[in-house]
C-alpha cells in the first residue's frame, strides 16, 4: 500500500498512518510525501540536478517544497488551503453583514465568483442566508471585490509559507527555481489570479499545473510501479539510497 502524506508530518503521525494501513490489511505500507507526488503528476523532471519548486493547495493542507535529483531539499507544509478559503468566506460575512451562510454556500461562492487577485471584471451574485439580528432568511449581494478581501489574511499565510521555504533553500536553486518557475497544484490552485498573485509577491513565473487536482494521484500512480525498490516506511520515496 501507497500512502501519500503531508510533508511536516511527524514521527509519531508516520508511524500511526503506517499502523492505519497494515491494520486495513497491507503486508507492506509505503509513505510518499505530496509534494512530490504532485510533481510527478505534474510532469516535472524531478530527477534532474536543477531545482523545481511545487506549491500543492489541497482541501486541508498545502504543501511546499523544493525539489532536486528526485529528492525534497526544503518543504513546508500548514493547514491553511481550501478549506480555510470557505471558512474566511462564512466569517467575512458573519462580520460584514451580519448573515450566516453554511459551507455549501461559501464553496459555491468560492468556485463563482471568488478570486484572490484583483479581476478584470467586478461580479457580483446574490446569496441567501440567516440574519444574525432577527434569525429570519435574508437576501445580500456579494461581489468580487469582497471575496478578494475575505481571502487576503488566508492567502498572505500561503504566501509566507512560500518565502519562508525560498529563504531556507540554497542559492543555486533559488536561482533554478527563478528560472523554472513555481507550479501550483491541488484544487486550490484554481482560484482566480492564485497564479497571478504568486508571480506578483515572489517575482517568480507561476503557472497552474495541467488537470492540478489529480496531480498528486497521478503521482502516486507512477510511484507504485517503484515499490519493490523501496524501503518499509520511507517518508521520501526517492531517498532510499541515502537511508540505507
Amino acid at each position: 500500500m501507497l500512502i501519500s502524506v503531508p510533508s511536516g508530518i511527524t514521527e509519531v503521525e508516520e508511524r500511526a498512518v503506517i499502523d492505519a494501513g497494515l491494520q486495513a490489511g497491507a503486508r507492506k505500507v509505503y509513505l510518499m510525501e505530496e509534494p512530490m507526488a504532485a510533481a510527478m503528476g505534474a510532469g516535472l523532471p524531478i530527477e534532474e540536478a536543477s531545482g523545481r519548486m511545487i506549491v500543492d493547495i489541497g482541501g486541508g493542507t498545502t504543501d511546499i517544497a523544493v525539489i532536486s535529483m528526485s529528492g525534497i531539499v526544503r518543504s513546508a507544509s500548514l493547514k491553511t488551503a481550501g478549506d480555510s478559503f470557505d471558512d474566511a468566506i462564512i466569517k467575512y460575512v458573519r462580520k460584514k453583514h451580519s448573515i450566516l451562510i453554511g459551507e455549501r454556500t461559501a464553496e459555491e461562492l468560492k468556485l463563482n465568483i471568488g478570486c484572490v487577485y484583483p479581476p478584470n471584471d467586478s461580479v457580483s451574485v446574490d446569496v441567501k442566508g440567516r440574519c444574525l439580528l432577527t434569525g429570519l432568511p435574508k437576501l445580500f449581494t456579494i461581489s468580487t471585490e469582497e471575496m478578494l478581501e475575505a481571502f487576503d489574511d488566508v492567502c498572505m499565510q500561503i504566501l509566507d509559507a512560500i518565502y519562508h521555504v525560498l529563504e531556507n533553500t540554497p542559492p543555486e536553486l533559488v536561482a533554478d527555481v527563478s528560472e523554472n518557475g513555481i507550479t501550483l497544484t491541488g484544487g486550490g490552485s484554481l482560484l482566480k489570479g492564485m497564479d497571478k498573485l504568486i508571480r506578483a509577491r515572489t517575482n517568480i513565473p507561476a503557472q497552474v499545473a495541467e488537470n492540478p487536482v489529480s496531480c498528486v494521484a497521478k503521482g502516486m500512480g507512477k510511484a507504485l510501479q517503484q515499490l519493490g525498490e523501496m524501503q518499509d516506511g520511507t517518508i521520501n520515496l526517492f531517498r532510499r539510497k541515502q537511508l540505507q
